[in-house]
């Protein structure tokens, strides 16, 4: 068996740089000014061991723009790189000068970069790349690099008189959107907003009014305001990010100056989570609850993902548990396994390990929000009921967590723990398998009519009219011992919870035949016809879903299948027992009356529901004048 060496075509890793390594051509950017705080931490970190003497208090980064020589610069002042170092690391691919420096420095530097690639990404932008350089080192000269895309390069010495490196692109003609200041600035804004390091992008103008503090004749109007223009350092960034910070030294101004700052148009939020470990992994980030309402898919991509204050993504679902994918916020990590373009995240143990850390730092500050404060707690439920039943859904371990602080919502207005209900509900609503019976309205207000019919009865009756609270409804079946929910239309008020009671049928045979007959004509083929021995002071007519066809049907919908599989079945009960019944029906002799009646007590029905429109409701009306 034969061994060798893989060998690699240099003029074929530039194509490969600039069409596969990148997911987007703009990352160029951000690994640029990444590469440039790096050098920059080197020094410092140098700067501090004594091993870099002189002032190095200047530590911005300029990223400047030449349209007429079509070349966007960006400088700093950091480590800067001999000839020898220039040739290591420039013209061999993949050898990262960031990760030689951390592995001799260990714990004294904070290194962004680790592939040795990114400067390579100017590449995709420019058909030519200057690297004027000079070290820190005492006796440093200046050094020029020059390269046009392809294996080959020129270097020789340069003027510089400072430390710190320059890296000048020259862009190529389908590339000049990034000559536009208002591209880089973008872009600046996106990627560098919190580096370590003022990141300066030219100048700005800075305009305030001086009130005139003269003195003003009588009769006079006092002068408008002096306006006053100074330019100023246009800095890109906040260097000292909030999460960077202690929450001991931080107040509820900052955390919301701070979501201000995230996000300038979005209303306050509710609440937040500061998160800071050291150990198993290192990850910082504040994590805001918003005000939901109903818009679920609106939420989305509203957590952004840093490494070391890079930001990496705002696509955060492999690390995030997916029901707090709806929080706004930062997380930043360096222990978050990135790929060799760091756009997105890797499989990985550390991943999961700070899935369970973000979820369990969520869970302990919600149960501690309804302990210490459960009337307040409750007043955000309704935005925040969504969170919690979300995860409840998706997260089992979540689930017992939350299960201790989700509430249930009456008609009523009250709330309830799920165990508070279950022993509220205990003594009026258990059937006859022993099971406890939640009643549920999706819709208190259109359903009115059959909210009070249960309330009437002594249910209790529960508002779930949210997206969320038919999938949450299953999962509360599931874990938790014999619970089963019902919605007020799925039965008679008598039926809401079985029970072992039959009541007598006050109509001989003929009669029941005769009403069944009526009513199967009046409702058509649209459902079927039940005729039932109910209360006599039950309405002569209801209208209910199966409950067991219903849900099937909505998770049917959910998923987006056709719709049309599970057709829309209904059941319209006639109440046996109603005087109504036999007074409007069997006690008029005229067939065609008897028929119109008929149609109108079922009409009646569905007019209770708010399922009456268009020509049927105008004739419920006209049949309802007729009859008066």
């Amino acid at each position: 068996m034969q061994k060798g060496n893989i060998s690699v075509q240099t003029e074929n890793i530039f194509p490969i740089i600039k069409k596969f390594l990148y997911s987007d051509q703009e990352i160029f950017l951000r690994e640029l000014v990444s590469n440039a705080t790096d050098a920059t931490s080197k020094l410092v970190t140098l700067a501090r061991k004594g091993e870099a003497k002189g002032d190095y208090s200047d530590r911005t980064i300029d990223i400047m723009i030449d349209k007429e020589a079509g070349t966007l610069t960006i400088r700093d002042r950091g480590i800067g790189m001999t000839e020898e170092e220039v040739k290591k690391y420039l013209n061999q691919v993949a050898l990262s000068s960031a990760q030689d420096f951390v592995d001799k420095y260990q714990d004294d530097a904070s290194i962004i970069g680790h592939f040795g690639l990114g400067f390579y990404s100017a590449f995709m932008v420019a058909d030519k790349v200057e690297v004027v350089t000079k070290s820190y080192q005492d006796g440093s000269t200046g050094v020029r690099w020059i390269c046009a895309g392809d294996p080959s390069y020129e270097i020789g010495e340069a003027e510089r008189d400072m430390q710190g490196t320059d890296v000048i692109l020259h862009i190529s003609e389908d590339s000049k959107q990034y000559l536009e200041e208002d591209e880089i600035e973008g872009l600046l804004l996106k990627y560098c907003r919190f580096l370590p390091y003022p990141i300066r992008f030219g100048t700005k103008t800075e305009t305030e009014y001086k009130e005139f503090e003269g003195e003003v004749a009588e009769g006079e109007e006092k002068p408008e305001p002096e306006k006053i223009e100074t330019e100023v350092d246009n800095v890109i960034n906040n260097t000292d990010p909030l999460w960077k910070k202690s929450p001991a030294d931080l107040t509820d101004e900052d955390y919301k100056a701070f979501y201000r700052e995230l996000y300038p148009m979005g209303e306050p939020p509710m609440f937040w989570i500061h998160l800071n470990i050291d150990y198993p992994f290192h990850l910082t980030g504040i994590l805001y609850f918003p005000k939901v309402s109903g818009k679920l898919e609106l939420q989305r991509n509203k957590i952004q993902l840093y490494s070391n204050q890079v930001y990496v993504t705002d696509n955060v679902s492999d690390i995030v548990p997916e029901f707090l994918t709806l929080l706004h916020g930062v997380i930043d990590s360096p222990d978050i396994p990135l790929n060799v373009s760091r756009s997105y995240l890797q499989a990985d143990t550390n991943v999961k390990k700070i899935t369970g850390y973000i979820t369990k730092k969520v869970a302990e500050k919600l149960s501690s929000l309804f302990k210490e404060d459960r009337q307040a707690y409750e007043e955000k439920w309704p935005d925040l009921g969504v969170f919690v039943k979300y995860g409840m859904v998706s997260e089992e371990k979540f689930y017992d967590r939350a299960s201790k602080f989700a509430l249930l919502e009456n008609t009523e207005g009250k709330f309830f723990t799920i165990e508070e209900y279950c022993e509220r509900i205990k003594e009026q609503q258990t059937d006859k398998y022993e099971r406890l019976v939640g009643i549920y309205t999706a819709d208190a207000t259109r359903q009115h009519t059959l909210v009070e019919a249960a309330r009437d009865r002594g249910y209790d009756v529960l508002k779930l009219e949210h997206a969320i609270d038919a999938p949450t409804i299953q999962t509360l079946e599931q874990k938790e011992d014999k619970l089963t929910f019902v919605r007020v239309d799925s039965a008679t008020p008598d039926q809401l919870v079985q029970k072992d009671e039959e009541k007598e049928n006050l109509l001989d045979e003929t009669q029941q035949e005769t009403i069944t007959k009526l009513f199967t004509d009046a409702v058509g083929t649209g459902g079927t016809v039940e005729l039932k021995p109910l209360d006599v002071q039950d309405a002569p007519v209801q209208i209910v879903r199966n409950e067991f066809m219903r849900r099937m049907k909505e998770m049917q919908m959910m998923q987006g299948m056709d719709a049309n599989m599970f057709p829309d079945s209904y059941q319209v009960v006639v109440n046996a027992n109603n005087p109504i019944v036999k007074e409007r029906l069997l006690d008029v002799e005229d067939e065609a009356t008897r028929a119109e009646n008929a149609t109108y007590l079922y009409q009646l029905a569905q007019l209770s529901q708010q399922l009456l429109t268009g020509a049927d409701l105008k004739a419920f009306i006209d049949r309802s004048m007729k009859m008066m």
